[in-house]
């Protein structure tokens, strides 16, 4: 599975170094957040690796939904649980929730649909910044501190029309950014593809903390420490 390389298991708990996190971010995601940064002092596990962690060890049903509920840091111990309930929680071995899901009808254990999808997913949802993420703050005239850019994962869901899909693909359908103060909560919606067929639908809700004025020249350093981040990695 594409995921061994991103985990480790002992005792039937699973562990995510900031190592295998980072490179699951950069390598499978292309996700340069700093939060991802194996020296981070707020370093955190990436969402999009529990998702598809979760799709891998407990399938992939027709309708999901999967919140957000605190970071998983350096050291924390994860307990994925075996369970066919329509709704579960992964927790740490202290019973700090991290992941809520809910999930409805029929379910694939089809690994090569699973890692198709989760693959497809995370690449979409790595590319928020600065590619969805800029326009909506130029759009409405704020920013995220660039000193401390601050960007958490709080929710996605999707809901599929069939699971009989051979190359799931995503592709952006809209984009939405509410600000209340210097708080923002962004919705990202996307159609789910299978060739040119549309076969699903979903969305990526995200806070954004710190906010703003709008600044370009400040944007546009964080879109260069951002690339250069990127450029230094693949190098």
């Amino acid at each position: 599975m594409y995921l061994d390389a991103f985990h480790t298991i002992q005792n039937n708990l699973i562990q995510i170094t900031p190592e295998q996190g980072s490179r699951f971010a950069k390598e499978v995601s292309n996700d340069f957040n700093p939060l991802h940064n194996p020296e981070s002092k707020r370093f955190c596990v990436p969402g999009d690796l529990l998702f598809a962690m979760t799709l891998a060890r407990l399938g992939l049903s027709k309708k999901m939904q999967f919140n957000y509920t605190g970071m998983v840091g350096k050291g924390v111990e994860l307990a994925f649980p075996e369970t066919d309930a329509q709704t579960f929680t992964i927790k740490d071995v202290n019973d700090k929730s991290y992941l809520e899901v809910n999930r409805e009808g029929e379910t694939s254990q089809d690994m090569e649909f699973i890692e198709g999808f989760s693959r497809a997913y995370v690449a979409f949802s790595g590319h928020s910044f600065p590619h969805i993420l800029v326009p909506l703050m130029q759009q409405h005239n704020v920013m995220i501190n660039p000193q401390r850019p601050t960007v958490i994962y709080k929710s996605m869901a999707f809901e599929f029309e069939h699971l009989d899909i051979k190359a799931p693909s995503l592709k952006l359908s809209n984009s939405t950014l509410e600000v209340n103060g210097k708080r923002g909560k962004v919705r990202i919606e996307f159609d789910i593809l299978d060739g040119d067929q549309k076969v699903g639908f979903g969305c990526k809700s995200m806070v954004l903390s710190g906010l703003r004025e709008y600044q370009q020249s400040e944007v546009e350093s964080l879109i260069n420490l951002y690339e250069t981040s990127k450029n230094n990695y693949l190098a």
